[in-house]
C-alpha cells in the first residue's frame, strides 16, 4: 500500500483509536517506542519546511514516518487566529482586510499570482505520467492479455462474465436442499460459495471472525501473505470501516467487514460516511437481536437496524434462512451505488420453503410467503428470525378461520424501491390489519403497518437470560402474536 505519512496539528494524536494526548516530545519518544519515525518540530505553516519533512520521511523506506507540524487556527488573522472565533463563523470583511495585510497578500479574491499558479500546475508532468502509464500498460496487455483484462474488470467494479449464472445456481441449489442454521452460518456459506468467483474480495473482522464466520476456505490473512485476502483488524471496528472505505475507493477491491450489530456503534461515523460517498463495501453485522442471550443488554442491539435503515444510500438486509442470505450476499455484492449492511443471527433458523416466483421475489426486499385464498384480512410483516415466528402464527390463524398473509420483508429500502404496482400487491391498501415482528426497536414499523397497525417489538433494552427466555418475556412467541392479531382484528 505504500509508505504512511501522517500529519497532525497540535490538538491531539491517537494510537489504534485510543487517544493519545497533546503533542509533546514524549509522545513523540512513544511513537518512536512503536516503531514510528518521527520528525520533530515542522513550521506547519512554513512551505519549504514541510518539503523538507517529507523528504526527510520518504528516505526512511522501512517504517511509517509522523511529521510533528505546529499550527495555529485562523493563521495570519491579527485579532482572531488561535482562538475558537476563526473556527466556525467567517472572519468578517475588517478581520480578512487585516489578515491580509498582516500576511503580505496584495490579490484580489481567486486571484492566483502567475508564479504560485506555475509551481502547483501539474498538467504538463501528469499528462506525462499518464501517457507513460498507457504505454507501460498496453505493453503488459500484448504480453498478459488476460491479467489485463482482470484488472480492467476489477478497477472499474464489474462482475466476472459467470456470475449471475452461478451465483443463481448456488441460491437455486440451497432452496433445493433445506437446512436449519444461523444466518451468520448461512452467510459464511455464501462467502465460500462467492468467494471463488470473486478474487476482488478483501475481508475482515474486528476481533469476532470465529463468532462473525467471516473466514471461508480461500481466505488467507495478509499478516502471513502479503498477498493473502484477510485482515484480522482487532478490536477496531471503526479503524476497520474507514480502511475498508479507502480500500473501497482506491478501487479493485470488495471490502467486507464484521462485528456484532452491536458495536455498530463504534463504527457509525466510518458507514455514515460510506452511505455519504456511495462507496460500495459490506458490513458483515451478527448476533442481530436479544437473541444473544446471556450477554445482556449492552450486547443486545434493539435501535441500531432502525438507525442503519434511515440511514441515506445504507442499504439493510435482515435475512430469514439460507436462501435469504444468499440473495442478500448477491444484492449487496451487485449493488454499485452505496453500503450495504447483512444483519444474521445467532441462532439458528428453519428454512422456508418457496415457489420459483417466491425465489425470485425475495431480491425484490419483500414479498409473499404465505397467503390466504382471495384478498386477506390481515397481514403479517416479519424480518429476520421472527419470520419463522409469523408462520407458526399464520397456520393458528388460519386454522381458526381468519385470512391471512405473511409477508417476509428482509430489506425495507429495496421493497421500498419497487413500482407501485408491486408494493400495492404486497400489502394492498385495503388491508388496514397489519401486525409487524422484529425482534428490534417497535417504532420504525409504524411506516408499513399504518398508526392502526399493531407491532409485536422492543420499547427497551434487552435483559440478560437465554435467548428462549427472552422471546418469551419480550413478547416473540406464537401465543402473544396471536393475541395481538385478534385483537386487531376485533377492532377492525
Amino acid at each position: 500500500l505504500g509508505k504512511l505519512v501522517a500529519f497532525y496539528d497540535d490538538n491531539g494524536i491517537s494510537i489504534d483509536g485510543h487517544v493519545e494526548g497533546w503533542f509533546t516530545d514524549d509522545t513523540a519518544a512513544r511513537f518512536e517506542a512503536y516503531g514510528w519515525h518521527v520528525v520533530r518540530g515542522v513550521d506547519g505553516h512554513d512551505a519549504d519546511a514541510i518539503t523538507r519533512a517529507i523528504e526527510q520521511a520518504r528516505a526512511v523506506t522501512d517504517k511509517p514516518s509522523l511529521l510533528m507540524c505546529k499550527t495555529v487556527i485562523g493563521f495570519g488573522s491579527p485579532n482572531k487566529a488561535g482562538t475558537h472565533d476563526s473556527h466556525g463563523a467567517p472572519l468578517g470583511d475588517a478581520e480578512v482586510a487585516a489578515s491580509r495585510e498582516q500576511l503580505g497578500w496584495k490579490y484580489p479574491p481567486f486571484d492566483i499570482p502567475a508564479d504560485i499558479y506555475t509551481a502547483w500546475d501539474a498538467k504538463a508532468a501528469g499528462t506525462q505520467k499518464e501517457s507513460a502509464w498507457s504505454e507501460a500498460f498496453a505493453a503488459y496487455a500484448k504480453a498478459y492479455p488476460e491479467l489485463a483484462a482482470e484488472f480492467k474488470r476489477r478497477t472499474v467494479g464489474d462482475l466476472p462474465a459467470n456470475w449471475q449464472a452461478d451465483a443463481q445456481k448456488f441460491i437455486d441449489d440451497l432452496q433445493a436442499n433445506p437446512a436449519k442454521i444461523a444466518s451468520r452460518k448461512a452467510s459464511q456459506n455464501a462467502l465460500e460459495a462467492y468467494g471463488k468467483l470473486l478474487p476482488e474480495f478483501l475481508g475482515g473482522s474486528a476481533d469476532l471472525a470465529p463468532s462473525n464466520l467471516t473466514i471461508w476456505s480461500g481466505s488467507v490473512s495478509l499478516d502471513k501473505d502479503p498477498a493473502g485476502n484477510y485482515i484480522h483488524y482487532g478490536v477496531r471496528e471503526f479503524g476497520m470501516t474507514a480502511i475498508a472505505n479507502g480500500l473501497a475507493l482506491y478501487g479493485g477491491f470488495l471490502p467486507y467487514t464484521a462485528t456484532f450489530l452491536m458495536f455498530v456503534e463504534y463504527a457509525r461515523n466510518a458507514v455514515r460516511m460510506a452511505a455519504l460517498m456511495k462507496i460500495r463495501s459490506i458490513y458483515v453485522y451478527t448476533h442481530d437481536s436479544i437473541g444473544l442471550g446471556e450477554d445482556g443488554p449492552t450486547h443486545q442491539p434493539v435501535e441500531q437496524m432502525a438507525s442503519l435503515r434511515v440511514t441515506p444510500n445504507m442499504s439493510t438486509w435482515r435475512p430469514a434462512d439460507q436462501v435469504e442470505t444468499a440473495v442478500a450476499w448477491k444484492y449487496a455484492i451487485e449493488r454499485k451505488d452505496g453500503p450495504t449492511a447483512l444483519i444474521l443471527s445467532r441462532q439458528n433458523l428453519a428454512q422456508q420453503t418457496r415457489t420459483a416466483q417466491q425465489l425470485a421475489d425475495v431480491a425484490k426486499g419483500a414479498y409473499v410467503l404465505k397467503d390466504s385464498d382471495g384478498q386477506p384480512d390481515l397481514i403479517l410483516i416479519a424480518t429476520g428470525s421472527e419470520v419463522e415466528l409469523a408462520v407458526a402464527a399464520y397456520d393458528v390463524l388460519s386454522a381458526q378461520g381468519h385470512k391471512v398473509r405473511v409477508v417476509s420483508m428482509p430489506s425495507t429500502d429495496a421493497f421500498d424501491k419497487q413500482d407501485a404496482a408491486y408494493r400495492e400487491a404486497v400489502l394492498p391498501k385495503a388491508v388496514s390489519a397489519r401486525v409487524a415482528i422484529e425482534a428490534g426497536i417497535a417504532d420504525y414499523w409504524y411506516k408499513y403497518v399504518g398508526l392502526n397497525g399493531a407491532i409485536v417489538g422492543m420499547t427497551s433494552f434487552g435483559e440478560s437470560a437465554p435467548a428462549e427466555k427472552l422471546f418469551e418475556v419480550f413478547g416473540f412467541t406464537v401465543d402473544n402474536v396471536v393475541d395481538v392479531a385478534r385483537s386487531l382484528l376485533r377492532q377492525g
